[in-house]
């Protein structure tokens, strides 16, 4: 099956939201393949679905004061951290079509950037059935948190490579609190490029679900949900 891939740079969280919305939209109605979007977020704090206002360490007016934007969002999980440095990847991933559950889905992220990790870069990391996401010893690397409609899924994994990890201390990622995050720039204490690691998040995200990738540009993209949501606007 094919996968259409776009790097969009680095976009507003909102931004990046509407058009998942659309995007989900057309793989609902078949009119587009299974689409993976690389990006970057400026600082950002969400909070998902089962957020613990505790979590929020640092208030939300204050967050915004320092100009880190703040969203609730629909996806699973509790509080988390976006920002520079850091590869975003929202899947717009059709389950039906693949015979795939939502947990064989997160398994396949988690074992995504475990592979990467280890034949890239030579680092152990491994999952925690407790804990999701992508784990170097004590500190996650990659968080994880989806939203699933119509078996279709939304938002998707936050891998660090060079991410300002004091930032974490505005919230409880995650609402863990006995536990670090890290970063591949920090286990490695070397500089790596975050577009060169999202190309090698792309390929093996590809192999670990089967799928053929294809690029298509950002402006194109656009272009297509646009022209999607005219069309279905008029059906």
């Amino acid at each position: 099956m094919k996968l259409l891939v776009s790097f969009l740079g680095r976009i507003d969280h909102k931004e990046a939201w509407i058009l998942q919305t659309r995007l989900l939209g057309l793989r609902l109605m078949d009119q587009v393949p299974d689409i993976l979007l690389l990006l970057e977020h400026p600082p950002t704090v969400t909070m998902g679905r089962r957020n613990n206002p505790q979590n929020l360490i640092v208030p939300v007016q204050k967050l915004r004061q320092m100009g880190v934007d703040v969203y609730r969002t629909d996806r699973g999980g509790d509080v988390t951290y976006h920002g520079p440095g850091q590869v975003v990847g929202y899947p717009v991933f059709h389950l039906g079509s693949h015979g795939m559950r939502v947990h064989d889905y997160v398994y396949n992220l988690e074992e995504t950037g475990i592979r990467c990790l280890h034949d890239e870069y030579q680092i152990k990391a491994v999952r925690d059935e407790t804990h999701r996401g992508v784990w170097v010893g004590l500190k996650k690397i990659m968080a994880i948190g989806c939203a699933v409609k119509h078996r279709i899924t939304m938002h998707g994994f936050a891998f660090n490579v060079s991410t300002e990890l004091n930032h974490y201390s505005w919230i409880n990622p995650c609402g863990i609190t006995d536990r670090g995050v890290t970063s591949l720039c920090e286990h490695t204490g070397q500089k790596h490029d975050m577009w060169k690691t999202a190309e090698h998040l792309m390929k093996y995200f590809s192999r670990q679900f089967q799928v053929t990738p294809e690029l298509i540009s950002s402006r194109k993209l656009e272009t297509l949900a646009l022209e999607g949501q005219h069309e279905n606007a008029q059906a």
